[in-house]
């Protein structure tokens, strides 16, 4: 029933009649679908090192001349398929941007929660807090923790170390649903419901989890819809600069980074290919970010 009334409600007719999300929505469909099914649907397995041949390097699209049928988008330096390196790169970027900014949503929305319910000098500190991570350009602020896990764990694991790249991304993502949270909360806690709640004695983690948090998620959905579209550039900023995912299991960035080595001598699918699936990506999410803030604003529809 309740997803029946989700479907019926307003921002669902809303987002049903925008050409901007349904065109986003169906791209990112086709995205995750190619990236979930890439060992399936992959035409080659780019990283299995046994089927790779040094004979099939740099070769260009199947439409150019020196082409070739079996690599639609031609080949790297070492002979991968960059068709079949774009799919399992695509997993990587999008597991890394969802997690991340699933963590800066949780520890944003919970310190905007305390902050804006309690106030007083909680209310200052975590401000204080979040004043001074916005002073550093979160690529800084990233390339910093990344650095760090990296040198105080350097025979690490290659999950360990993609887990650094998460935290990394993570540790500079929650400031803005802090503020958010913050501020509506600051509204909702002056309301009569949740006076009456604390009248008839409702502990303040209840009102805040049960009362509070419901009306305050509008604003933080759609920005973390944004924020997803953000962390994939910001990983992929880090795996161009080497300090991102590691070269066994390499994103969207890195083989952006492998291709740009190439770039002035003429392989130039290397490099274009994945830096147009990662513009197609972010795209595609901050669409479905615009439209859901334009559906859920009242006055837009």
């Amino acid at each position: 029933m309740r997803w029946r009334a989700a479907w019926d409600g307003d921002v669902a007719w809303a987002l049903r009649r925008s050409p901007g999300f349904l065109l986003s929505f169906a791209l990112l469909v086709l995205l995750v679908a190619a990236a979930l099914l890439a060992d399936v649907i992959a035409p080659h397995r780019p990283f299995d090192l046994a089927t790779l041949d040094l004979l099939d390097a740099r070769l260009p699209p199947a439409w150019a001349a020196e082409g070739s049928a079996k690599y639609l988008l031609g080949t790297d330096g070492q002979g991968r398929d960059v068709l079949s390196a774009l799919m399992f790169g695509l997993r990587i970027s999008l597991a890394v941007g969802l997690v991340a900014t699933a963590i800066s949503l949780v520890i944003g929305v919970t310190l905007g929660l305390v902050a804006g319910y309690l106030g007083g000098w909680v209310d200052a500190l975590l401000m204080r807090v979040c004043d001074v991570m916005l002073s550093f350009p979160p690529i800084l602020v990233a390339l910093l923790i990344d650095g760090v896990g990296r040198a105080l764990l350097p025979q690490a694991h290659d999950s360990l170390a993609l887990a650094v790249l998460i935290a990394a991304i993570a540790l500079t993502g929650w400031v803005p649903y802090a503020r958010t949270v913050r501020g509506s909360t600051m509204v909702e806690r002056r309301k009569d419901y949740v006076s009456a709640a604390r009248l008839i004695g409702v502990p303040g983690g209840r009102i805040m989890r049960r009362h509070v948090l419901p009306n305050v998620m509008g604003p933080v959905l759609v920005l973390a819809t944004l924020q997803v579209g953000t962390a994939i550039l910001i990983e992929a900023t880090l795996s161009y600069l080497g300090v991102g995912v590691p070269a066994t299991s390499p994103s969207l960035g890195t083989l952006i980074r492998i291709g740009n080595e190439l770039l002035l001598s003429g392989d130039w699918w290397i490099s274009v290919f994945p830096g147009l699936v990662l513009v197609l990506a972010t795209l595609s999410i901050n669409g479905m970010g615009d439209a859901l803030r334009d559906a859920l604003n009242p006055r837009l529809r």
